[in-house]
């Protein structure tokens, strides 16, 4: 066990990240969930930004971004024997850390799609143009993705890398806008990765519902126990 603290809020798809990198690593902090709209001054008082996720490691490094997050967990924490992939798949994930379709791909994610997805799901918010409109150009990443995966199962090879744990929680945000529309439309190559990656053992641990950490503060360890199966339960 060691003393890192991890603030989290479980809708977030960038803190879901981060608990995914978590998950895949030998790292176990603290967890501190929190609501958004009742911020701890603890977290403020590290982190002026006041989003999540924030990782403080046990030698008071503060980590604010989630992609960080993941690739301190699994550069300095690696758990090669996790059940979540095989040694090979694991090997994978960690030989693709910091390539450059990894970097392409996540930063296409993060600084063109996530802006037309919050528009796209909060369309009142943005009257400027409609909810189609936005949804056209968020669509566009969509299509990049569905032909990114002609070529491998995940998004850069056979096998899952940073790229699809950080990627697909905002793609499950978009198609869960109107999701009879994103069902009917003809991207099977996304769909098929979606739902693979939103049914596995390793999102389900990712989603597990923390009690919050305020009023009380209790020391809520971010994984607890581990079954005959190898699920880490919190």
């Amino acid at each position: 066990m060691n003393c890192a603290i991890l603030y989290s809020f479980r809708r977030c798809p960038y803190a879901v990240r981060a608990r995914m990198g978590i998950h895949l690593s030998q790292l176990n902090p603290l967890v501190r969930e929190i609501e958004l709209k009742h911020k701890p001054r603890e977290m403020l008082a590290i982190s002026a930004k006041g989003t999540v996720p924030v990782l403080v490691t046990q030698d008071n490094q503060v980590i604010s971004e989630s992609i960080d997050i993941m690739r301190y967990a699994l550069t300095e924490y690696p758990d090669i024997a996790t059940h979540h992939l095989t040694p090979g798949e694991y090997q994978s994930l960690l030989s693709w850390l910091d390539k450059p379709t990894t970097t392409r791909l996540i930063n296409a994610n993060d600084c063109d799609f996530k802006p037309w997805l919050d528009k796209y799901k909060y369309a009142d918010r943005y009257p400027e143009y409609s909810q189609l409109y936005y949804r056209q150009h968020a669509e566009q990443f969509i299509q990049l993705l569905e032909n990114q995966l002609q070529k491998h199962l995940y998004l850069c090879t056979d096998t899952p890398t940073l790229a699809d744990f950080a990627i697909f929680p905002f793609i499950r945000q978009f198609a869960n806008v109107e999701p009879a529309w994103f069902n009917g439309m003809p991207y099977p190559k996304v769909h098929t990765w979606l739902a693979t990656l939103v049914n596995s053992r390793l999102f389900i641990l990712a989603m597990y519902k923390y009690p919050l950490w305020l009023p009380q503060q209790n020391k809520i360890q971010f994984k607890h126990s581990t079954n005959d199966d190898g699920r880490v339960i919190p």
